[in-house]
């Protein structure tokens, strides 16, 4: 019987990938998954043909897709979406196709090797869409020779590159919107402490408030469990129920703006007219809202096409240096957040 690389991998359990990188001597393989694969290509008789001696090295034209961390965004997050059918449809005409991983088996608390994994399935490099509480594995990969680009989600490896908005500058923008209305008391609804993203938003926040020389009363900053509405209902209930109102709230992402807007109405509060409202995305809702409601757009078609772009470059020079593009983000002015020629007097 003549065997062919299939045949051995079946035999040993393992992929077909990982019998050609044992033939092509790589160095990431383990001693004992190596002895055995050679052990059974001797018993065999096997003789590796060309097309296996080049396969560990041949492009799949694959790339792996993964939702990061134990608290993740999926396919329900309006803004990653968006973002991410973008750059499937830059990828599609660069010629490559996207492969989904899960990671499940992390949040039922067993390891979660990614590495692994695009081993395993030989893709060209990932694309890492940001989450909270990142796995260890996550670092693993960053720092792989596999081709990585992070959408929300720095990333340091000689390998890898990120995208993402000016989430400082989004800050100093509302704060100076709010500023402009004549907005003194303002306040700030969180994502997770865990969540970066939220965590940026929320320093160039305090330092916009800061650097104009106003009071940051800490009762009115109230970070939620994640970017969704009802973390934002959450927050603003608590802030409620703590008696005296800020005057204008900052949420971290439309969702939790629209869970705050709930709340708000829930207890007969008015909008703008009691609090005024600024979410961050710019998603779809936000256009259908009761008052419509003022947000910072990020530019997600442009976003998911430029990590397209720079993951292509990426894995077709590999620099071995981080590349990084920040995004202008734009103030959306919609009812929200009150009229530009409310008085001072009133807006306090």
């Amino acid at each position: 019987m003549a065997y062919n690389i299939k045949d051995i991998a079946k035999i040993a359990g393992v992929s077909v990938s990982t019998v050609s990188k044992i033939i092509n001597n790589y160095s990431e393989i383990s001693e004992d998954t190596k002895t055995k694969v050679l052990q059974i290509i001797k018993e065999t008789g096997y003789t590796p043909s060309n097309s296996a001696k080049t396969l560990a090295t041949k492009s799949s034209n694959l790339i792996g897709v993964i939702f990061a961390g134990k608290l993740n965004v999926d396919f329900t997050h309006p803004f990653f979406v968006e973002v991410l059918n973008a750059f499937k449809k830059q990828m599609g005409l660069l010629g490559y196709d996207l492969l989904f991983f899960s990671n499940e088996k992390f949040q039922s608390g067993d390891t979660n090797d990614y590495l692994a994994r695009c081993q395993h399935y030989n893709v060209d490099g990932c694309v890492l869409i940001s989450g909270q509480e990142l796995e260890p594995s996550i670092a693993q990969l960053d720092n792989s020779p596999i081709p990585c680009i992070g959408v929300d989600l720095k990333l340091s490896g000689g390998n890898s590159g990120y995208i993402m908005s000016d989430n400082f500058k989004m800050s100093s923008k509302v704060v100076e919107h709010f500023y402009l209305l004549g907005y003194r008391a303002l306040g700030y609804i969180g994502s997770t402490l865990e969540s970066d993203i939220s965590n940026m938003r929320e320093s160039g926040y305090r330092k916009a408030i800061e650097d104009l020389g106003l009071p940051i009363n800490e009762r009115w900053f109230i970070n939620g469990s994640n970017f969704y509405e009802a973390s934002g209902y959450e927050a603003m209930r608590r802030m409620i129920a703590g008696g005296n109102l800020p005057r204008a709230v900052f949420a971290a992402s439309d969702q939790l703006a629209i869970g705050a807007i709930r709340a708000l109405k829930e207890a007969s509060l008015s909008i703008p007219d009691t609090i005024a409202l600024i979410g961050c995305d710019d998603i779809e809702a936000c256009n259908y809202t009761t008052p419509k409601l003022s947000t910072i757009r990020q530019n997600k078609s442009k976003i998911g096409r430029l990590a397209a772009l720079m993951f292509y470059d990426l894995i077709n020079s590999q620099s071995g240096t981080t590349s990084f593009i920040v995004v202008e983000p734009e103030l959306v002015v919609r009812e929200s957040c009150g009229a530009a020629e409310r008085s001072l007097n009133t807006a306090q």
